[in-house]
């Protein structure tokens, strides 16, 4: 169970940054559920979206 969280979330991580390699996209799309990587991507874009108003809010106060 954690292996799987884990390659989820460094293959969301590094689909983010578009710097994923050929064999572990086709090792996801072979293994993995799309869903469990919608709702990686989403928890990843909220907590992206959430860091950068912390940061704003440390530099304008």
């Amino acid at each position: 169970m954690i292996t799987k969280l884990w390659q989820v979330f460094s293959s969301t991580f590094a689909a983010f940054f578009g710097v994923q390699t050929e064999n572990n996209r086709q090792r996801d799309f072979t293994t993995h559920s799309p869903i469990s990587f919608i709702i990686m991507g989403i928890v990843m874009a909220i907590m992206l979206v959430g860091g950068l108003i912390m940061i704003v809010n440390l530099v304008l106060t």
